[in-house]
């Protein structure tokens, strides 16, 4: 089995990533801002067996990214995983538009992925799989913009898409394997009550589509299920 390093892992989908790989044998690099308080994660760990590794890590401070690299200098990562993310603020409307909080979810969603895969690169160059994906969202496409309003959340997906597309060709020569994926509505705080599919069963897919990647996918837009999505 390989080791994976998950992002945010102290609630919804990175929990459940880290639950799910654990259970199979994974070695598992769970990160949060505050491991301390991270209850159920920490409670997950415990009972993993030695599987799950909780460690410090805030996506916003390059210091902490750096940190926790340094901390897993020589440890080999077969898949990297930018989970953590931030939804809209709330009451943002056009002509009431909080620009101070548009840029932290910018901050947050797309400057966040791009600060953890530049630390941890050469962990990721260094493991079997080599594999890079990041969490985005549907809320994230162009062309499957019908609705418009989400400025801060649509326009931060959209980012960090690109972002990684121009990865998947700067990385292509080193083997790294990079990829989006859309996880679903999912019945997450992000998510909301109302989301037509759990955690397990989005993560479940997501970790098809992932354990199926190849270096002819690099720079590709999947759904959970394994479909391919408009940019």
């Amino acid at each position: 089995m390989g080791t994976l390093l998950v992002t945010g892992a102290n609630r919804g989908l990175g929990l459940e990533f880290a639950r799910q790989y654990a259970a199979d044998g994974w070695r598992v690099l769970a990160t949060c801002r505050d491991p301390g308080a991270a209850r159920e994660l920490r409670q997950l760990a415990a009972a993993s067996a030695g599987h799950i590794a909780v460690v410090a890590l805030d996506i916003t401070d390059p210091a902490s990214v750096r940190a926790a690299a340094q901390s897993l200098a020589g440890t080999a990562i077969d898949v990297l995983v930018n989970n953590a993310g931030v939804g809209s603020p709330k009451n943002q409307r056009l002509g009431q538009l909080d620009y101070t909080a548009w840029a932290r979810v910018l901050d947050v969603n797309t400057l966040g992925p791009m600060r953890v895969t530049e630390a941890f690169l050469d962990h990721v160059a260094a493991g079997g799989e080599r594999k890079l994906v990041t969490i985005t969202s549907a809320m994230g496409s162009i062309a499957d913009n019908a609705s418009g309003g989400s400025y801060a959340y649509r326009s931060s997906k959209a980012a960090v898409n690109i972002v990684m597309k121009s990865l998947s060709i700067d990385l292509a020569p080193r083997g790294i394997t990079c990829v989006v994926l859309h996880p679903g509505w999912v019945r997450t705080d992000l998510g909301g009550p109302g989301g037509r599919i759990s955690p397990a069963e989005s993560v479940a897919g997501m970790r098809r589509v992932i354990a199926r990647l190849t270096p002819a996918d690099t720079g590709r837009f999947f759904t959970y299920d394994g479909g391919s999505y408009p940019w």
